[in-house]
């Protein structure tokens, strides 16, 4: 007798592509809601969701400066329902960015970027990459103020990136400068080029997923029983999948998405600020050499998540939510610390003498670039060997308490620059902003 669970015989009709993307029986401890919260199915079907909302949209925009704006207005106070259509497109892509981020997170968190997961994880990090481009070529296309100068901030930043980034630059903005070129380079990326390639790594990515064997299941429950992936597992996905759609229909029901009055090259907003999910890198640009702010920080840590997988590792704790007990209370330890640090990094940054007139004779590189950069590695070496030693932690549980501080301390400068920073670009409290 066939016992393959992914063998033809039973199947029904019109399953063919589900049973593509799982096999016919699943592990019952991987249908608990808590074990991956449905994060992957989700990031899914906001990608379809995107493509389906984008395709209407594009049929009424017109991406010339003289007439993007327009389009939009047109598009919101014309179009029956043209307001809830840029909504929908609008939330589901920060909504999706979210979820993809999360998502990796799970995936970290669980100890599922391992071997045979480490090409799911690769590609699982080339998507998330793609997700933020898709947001950020985008977020242009209004053509208001808002957008226009967030994408002046954010790709001023590639200057700083010694040799190419000044090529890179005018390779994206089509010139020195954004207009009519940058516009339509970033509405063919945004409609055309990342769609296409978001589908076909999303394809891959899922192939490689099933090909490892599905969810990662904890070292206890290998043994466990398997059921039905219909009805137990599709009907999870479907309730998750209504909840998600309700969810995205409510916040656009609610909340408009942002148009502010036409773009304007001639008068920049005090102060202008990148989008919101480079916001990080903008405040850093405030307290490092633009070098270490725009290229060490982020390649560095680029480089550190594609290695993750290759890391030889001993322990087995793979399908637990921070991988142990002790991972659990590190992880708490981590979450403060990162927080705490963070902050008294940005206050003593702000109040201590500028470096650069202290050492005026000493190049900037290493005043606000080198020596900053060395003592925060010291910083976060000693804090690792103390977590070490306090809680005996093996080198998976050391590794998720440095995500746990990176993660901690990008949110804590994103939400610095959003919320604490006024004209200027100076420290003020949110509601004098």
């Amino acid at each position: 007798m066939n016992q393959n669970p992914d063998s033809e015989k039973g199947r029904k009709p019109g399953f063919g592509l589900i049973l593509h993307l799982h096999p016919r029986k699943v592990k019952e401890s991987t249908l608990r809601f808590n074990l991956t919260f449905g994060l992957g199915g989700m990031a899914a079907l906001l990608v379809v969701i995107q493509v389906f909302t984008g395709l209407l949209l594009k049929f009424h925009y017109e991406p010339s400066p003289e007439n993007a704006y327009n389009s939009i207005l047109n598009l919101q106070e014309s179009l029956l329902f043209g307001q809830m259509l840029r909504n929908m497109h609008h939330w589901s892509s920060i909504v999706l960015l979210w979820v993809v981020l999360l998502h990796m997170l799970r995936v970290a968190f669980t100890g599922a970027y391992r071997k045979p997961r480490h090409a799911s994880w690769i590609f699982g990090l080339a998507l998330l990459l793609l997700v933020v481009l898709s947001n950020f070529t985008g977020y242009l296309l209004p053509w208001d103020q808002l957008s226009y100068w967030a994408v002046t901030i954010s790709t001023n930043l590639l200057a700083y990136v010694p040799l190419i980034g000044n090529s890179i630059m005018e390779a994206l903005l089509g010139g020195k400068e954004v207009g009519q070129a940058t516009l339509t380079n970033f509405f063919n990326l945004h409609t055309g080029v990342i769609p296409l390639l978001m589908v076909v790594l999303m394809a891959y990515h899922f192939w490689r997923i099933r090909k490892a064997g599905g969810v990662i299941v904890a070292e206890k429950d290998k043994d466990g029983p398997m059921v039905d992936t219909r009805p137990y597992l599709l009907n999870r996905e479907f309730v998750v999948a209504m909840a998600l759609l309700a969810f995205l229909v409510i916040l656009s029901s609610l909340f408009d998405a942002p148009l502010r009055e036409r773009a304007n090259p001639s008068f920049s907003p005090n102060p202008a600020k990148a989008p919101w999910y480079f916001m990080g890198l903008q405040e850093l640009l405030i307290h490092f050499h633009p070098f270490f702010a725009i290229v060490v920080f982020p390649v560095t840590v680029l480089a550190a998540a594609c290695w993750l997988p290759y890391i030889k590792l001993e322990d087995r704790n793979q399908g637990i939510w921070f991988l142990s007990d002790k991972g659990v209370k590190s992880a708490k330890v981590a979450l403060a610390s990162g927080f705490v640090l963070t902050v008294l990094f940005i206050g003593l940054s702000e109040l201590l003498p500028d470096p650069e007139l202290l050492l005026s004779s000493v190049p900037s590189l290493v005043t606000t670039g080198l020596i900053p950069f060395a003592i925060l590695a010291g910083a976060l070496y000693f804090f690792l060997k103390q977590i070490q030693r306090k809680f005996s932690l093996n080198r998976s549980e050391i590794i998720q308490s440095v995500i746990i501080v990176m993660i901690v301390s990008y949110t804590v400068l994103t939400l610095t620059g959003i919320f604490f920073r006024g004209e200027g670009m100076n420290l003020m409290w949110p509601w004098k902003v």
